[in-house]
């Protein structure tokens, strides 16, 4: 089959050569090759075969160097190993027979070695198993280094393709050479989808045997509309592909008309519309006078940028760099929400058998306070002058707010006693991502100046369904009444106590969603830079009334088809418009 049907996590529309590439560090590649380049891989595998026994040789001359002869000899044992031609023949037999890649032709090879050692008894024959299969890593490793720096050296614009859909894989290549990706696994909301749609790359998840049915530089399409992905399109699949990327971009300028204009519904209501950013690099995709402000500054990928954890000077000039690309709109500062699958290298956190519910945000923040310390005083210091908001991530009760204040007021004090300039009053919030923050709201809203719900984790934890896990995918649905009835019920608490009130998880995305959140009363949304003119558009199509019906209607259903029925008949009507 040609055209492969899986789940759209991001929209759009992508045609070009493809690219298979790891999905984390641990895992082997596997692609096809064609019958006329078996030779040509088989070569890639000498030359690998090469560069490995380089490699083994001045390790033996740096050991030997420092340790000694005999503590070298074993780099020697493992040449000779690699000089086996049993072995060699084994692999090459695996590339022209199965048609696959070096690397997994490889990686077979070791794992049949480690299986056939490792069922005979006694410690040192398993060990002689190692013995045997390390020196091909050296061989992987060769393999795998020189692909990585093909595909780091090339120009070209590519689709990237990998078993699984993770932050690594969307942050392979700089963002203009990233046309679409595609993967066999993947949830929609999972952490590499919210880079996908942040990034506005089109991306589908969910193709089942993928890998196996690509080549290195097979030309495919992404349909990121429709949830597919079309191999080897003909002459004319090509020219009906063009076709709806023309009507696609013509939509998009539709919707670029009132970009520039105030976000505001059809009878006047103002209604914000900020953006998530993550780095400096994403001031490139959209234009600042465009939205309201950033609604959620994720600093923990400012953190995962850097070899050690920045001082704060280091911050300070950061954050500083943010405000003023700002130019006087707000900077909502969300404290570092690192854990679960948002790990730093240079920080070990404990192997956990539930990450999600674990050790994370500012569960570690509090724990590590010297963390939050620095970063609330590098932030209070670059906010000087700016309009700065502090958004706190994580928080499950409302003894980890009044602690985070204490904190919070003691960074604000050292910093006046040495004579730093900071703002009197710097608004504090906190997500809601946590069901026992919702059942709570009206007391813990007297210890915040803010809200901004984000829905990727509270739709998780409300289903129980791990956003990242591809085994309950399909049971992580923000289309829940559970999920509806949960937004509105933070919007009059918000509402009733006086305090502003956003959604900066990625259902806000969602035009219809967000339409939705307009008639339940929250005064803003913060979403990737990609949809903030679609948003634009969709509001000033709809009355405050009509969004208020939208949200009753929404309220009343009792099961997840009627809350897609619901939606799906008022994206169509913004369709039609």
């Amino acid at each position: 089959m040609r055209l492969i049907q899986g789940t759209s996590v991001s929209p759009g529309l992508a045609l070009a050569p493809v690219y298979v590439v790891r999905a984390s560090p641990a895992e082997v590649p596997t692609w096809s090759v064609p019958g006329d380049e078996v030779e040509r891989e088989i070569e890639r595998l000498e030359r690998a075969l090469v560069e490995a026994r380089d490699e083994l040789s001045a390790r033996q001359k740096v050991v030997a160097t420092q340790a000694g002869e005999k503590d070298a000899e074993i780099f020697g044992v493992h040449r000779m190993i690699l000089s086996d031609p049993g072995a060699l023949t084994q692999v090459k037999r695996t590339i022209r027979e199965e048609r696959i890649n070096s690397e997994a032709a490889v990686q077979a090879l070791i794992r049949r070695m480690e299986q056939m050692l490792g069922k005979l008894e006694g410690n040192s024959v398993r060990n002689h198993a190692a013995d045997l299969s390390d020196p091909w890593r050296y061989v992987l490793d060769a393999l795998m280094r020189v692909e990585r720096e093909t595909l780091a050296a090339g120009g070209s614009q590519v689709i990237l393709a990998a078993a699984e859909l993770t932050p690594a894989v969307m942050t392979s290549l700089p963002r203009e050479r990233l046309l679409g990706v595609i993967t066999e696994t993947g949830g929609r909301f999972s952490h590499g989808a919210v880079l996908a749609r942040s990034l506005g790359v089109p991306c589908v998840v969910g193709l089942p045997q993928l890998l196996g049915r690509l080549e290195q530089g097979l030309l495919v399409a992404v349909d990121g509309e429709r949830g597919s992905v079309q191999l080897r399109p003909g002459d004319d699949d090509v020219r009906d592909f063009e076709q709806r990327r023309s009507r696609l971009e013509a939509r998009r300028g539709v919707f670029a008309k009132v970009a520039a204009e105030p976000a505001r519904s059809a009878d006047g209501h103002r209604f914000g519309v900020q953006v998530n950013i993550e780095s400096l690099h994403d001031f490139d995709t959209f234009d600042r006078t465009h939205t309201d402000g950033i609604g959620l500054l994720r600093t923990e990928f400012l953190y995962l940028e850097r070899p050690q954890f920045p001082s704060e000077d280091e911050q300070f000039r950061l954050y500083r760099r943010v405000m003023e690309r700002m130019e006087g709109q707000v900077v909502t500062l969300r404290t570092l929400d690192i854990g679960g699958d948002k790990r730093l290298p240079y920080f070990k956190t404990p192997a956990e058998p539930n990450p999600a519910l674990g050790w994370r945000g500012i569960r570690i923040t509090l724990q590590w306070q010297d963390l939050m310390r620095v970063q609330l005083r590098a932030a209070l210091r670059a906010g000087a002058g700016k309009p700065l908001r502090i958004l706190l991530p994580m928080i499950s009760s409302i003894e980890e707010v009044l602690q985070t204040r204490k904190i919070f007021d003691s960074a604000r004090e050292s910093l006046v006693e040495q004579g730093h300039d900071v703002e009197r009053e710097v608004p504090v919030g906190m997500m809601v991502e946590v069901p026992s923050v919702v059942f709570t709201l009206p007391d813990m809203l007297k210890h915040v100046d803010f809200l901004s719900v984000g829905t990727n984790d509270l739709v998780q934890y409300l289903l129980a369904a791990d956003r990242d896990n591809p085994w309950v995918a399909r049971l992580y649905e923000p289309q829940h009444p559970a999920v509806v009835r949960a937004l509105a019920s933070v919007a009059r608490d918000a509402n009733a106590a006086g305090k502003p009130v956003s959604v900066c998880g990625d259902i806000a995305d969602d035009p219809a969603i967000v339409l939705m959140l307009l008639g339940m009363g929250y005064d803003s949304v913060s979403v990737a830079p990609h949809f903030v003119a679609e948003i634009k558009h969709a509001l000033r199509r709809t009355t405050r009334d009509e969004a208020r019906a939208l949200a009753h209607t929404l309220l009343e259903c009792t099961d997840c088809d009627s809350v897609r029925r619901v939606l799906t008949a008022a994206r169509e009507r913004l369709h039609a418009d």
